[in-house]
């Protein structure tokens, strides 16, 4: 099957977007069914009255509501009924936003810090107009290594879909701790909360997806609500591709002397700060609803850490599968996601995120 390429299916967001109770009318949560969407009608004739820029479209609606059709314009007053009925944005998720409300919206990314790092890109289906879920991808590297512009197939395979796809940096070790990038991730979702209403993300529904040391990072925020705070309850949904390091000690346990260095720069010698940092120890709070871990069938460390994982998710109350994946290694896990041939990852990745959103 023919996907669009990313310049045709995905636009890269790059402005900031008042919000107000129009934005709150055309941008309110899918409902769990497609035919549940706003109507096809209502949206083209929408895009006829505003054009296809999300932001002029919002600032259009303020301006020009009443010269929608009947039809339309009784969808979209039934849309901020049932948002005042109860399907509005929580309490927490309000607080977040009004944090970062102002939060600066510049060249394709929301900038969460002072590094360059710290940005997040965002990138959205070209004929959005309800308010999508987003997935939030953390990228891997070894703690060390690693950048959000990797991202392959991912941004057009999603956005066909229906989501909005996000990729985000964090700053690297050694000039920082895993404390500190795990609290970037954890900003990184504030973030995107905060700034829902300006890039057309349901505040209520992300998915944390890492590969690698980025499964490490997205496994320990969805498990620790310290380093999303008020935004933790946004976490629907959790994707770790080939992640080895979820109980830390064991890993560096059982690693070759080359892996052991690279957990040692990042973790260090202290066993208690690598429990602190091993999302296993966290298992049994506040943990994310749903996980997903996917591991390579022959890699023994992905394996092992990935079913020890699991295990404790499902015995702790979260729904939660380790799902091996045959005929991939470990970069073509994250590589091939969305493309023909990395369809085994893909179709798990797929049912799981239908599972979650609907």
């Amino acid at each position: 099957m023919t996907r669009p390429s990313i310049s045709k299916g995905v636009k890269l967001l790059g402005r900031t977007v008042t919000a107000s109770l129009i934005a709150g009318l055309v941008a309110t949560p899918i409902l769990a069914e497609r035919q549940d969407r706003m109507p096809r009608e209502c949206r083209q004739e929408i895009r006829k009255l505003c054009g296809n820029d999300r932001g002029q479209m919002r600032e259009c609606l303020r301006q020009r509501a009443s010269e929608l059709s009947e039809k339309c314009s009784g969808e979209l007053r039934s849309r901020v009924s049932q948002r005042r009925n109860g399907e509005a944005t929580s309490q927490t998720a309000e607080n977040t936003q009004n944090r970062y409300r102002n939060a600066r919206l510049a060249a394709g990314s929301i900038l969460y810090g002072q590094s360059q790092r710290q940005q997040v890109d965002i990138y959205s289906p070209q004929d959005a107009v309800d308010d999508l879920p987003v997935i939030l991808f953390v990228h891997g590297g070894g703690w060390s290594m690693g950048d959000k512009r990797n991202v392959e197939s991912k941004p057009a395979h999603f956005t066909s879909a229906g989501y909005i796809f996000a990729s985000t940096g964090y700053r690297l070790v050694p000039n920082v701790t895993v404390e500190d990038q795990a609290k970037d991730v954890g900003a990184a979702v504030q973030a995107l909360v905060g700034q829902a209403s300006a890039i057309g993300v349901d505040p209520n529904r992300v998915v944390l997806m890492g590969h690698s040391a980025g499964a490490h990072l997205a496994a320990l925020v969805a498990a620790d609500p310290k380093y999303a705070g008020d935004a933790f309850a946004a976490i629907k949904g959790v994707i770790l591709l080939d992640g080895a390091g979820y109980d830390v000690a064991q890993s560096m346990e059982a690693a070759e002397p080359s892996r052991w260095q690279m957990y040692n720069a990042a973790f260090g010698n202290d066993p208690e700060r690598q429990a602190a940092l091993s999302p296993l120890t966290h298992v049994g709070g506040q943990d994310a609803p749903h996980w997903l871990a996917l591991y390579v069938e022959d890699r023994t460390a992905s394996r092992d850490q990935s079913q020890a994982l699991v295990n404790a998710l499902v015995e702790a109350g979260s729904s939660a599968s380790a799902v091996p994946i045959a005929d991939t290694n470990h970069s073509r896990m994250k590589r091939e996601l969305g493309t023909p041939e990395g369809a085994a990852q893909t179709e798990a990745v797929d049912a799981f995120l239908e599972m979650v959103f609907n």
